[in-house]
């Protein structure tokens, strides 16, 4: 009888941890498909970079959660980044074009290589650079954010 009750004991003990055992479920994620558009030249690479916060945007690339480079073909070009979890995300592509992985500008701070940022804000001698709030968007399941490139300030 000691036995038997001792294994009832230690059954229930174990079923109970089991039915207390909450179940963990698996992150969502989902593709960003960035369309870059008004690509002007063929020469060096379109370099992209993505924010999750707006924590070293839009300069800082120590601080993207992702990035890539991509050699243009054509005008326009189409780069997809995989298992991104869910939540507000920026873009900043560049036209490198010395290979030096940054957006190079003259000592007024003007850039001197191509740029684009998500959702297209102005960027002029008036309305600087464009804030992580500006060029945020929601990433929700499969998401595609189109950016026009620029070679100059609008």
């Amino acid at each position: 009888m000691l036995k038997y009750n001792f294994f009832s004991r230690v059954l229930i003990a174990a079923l109970l941890s089991i039915s207390s055992v909450r179940t963990v479920s698996a992150e969502q994620t989902a593709t960003l498909t960035v369309v870059v558009e008004g690509i002007s030249n063929q020469n060096g690479e379109i370099c992209m970079g993505i924010y999750s916060s707006p924590k070293g945007f839009p300069m800082n690339t120590e601080e993207v959660v992702e990035s890539a480079c991509v050699k243009p073909v054509g005008s326009s070009l189409t780069y997809n980044f995989y298992g991104l979890k869910l939540g507000n995300y920026a873009v900043v592509v560049v036209d490198d074009q010395n290979g030096d992985r940054k957006l190079n500008t003259n000592f007024l701070g003007i850039p001197k290589e191509g740029f684009g940022i998500s959702r297209n804000p102005t960027v002029s001698i008036a309305t600087g650079t464009p804030s992580f709030y500006d060029a945020s968007f929601m990433l929700m399941q499969n998401t595609t954010t189109n950016i026009l490139m620029k070679y100059s300030l609008d």
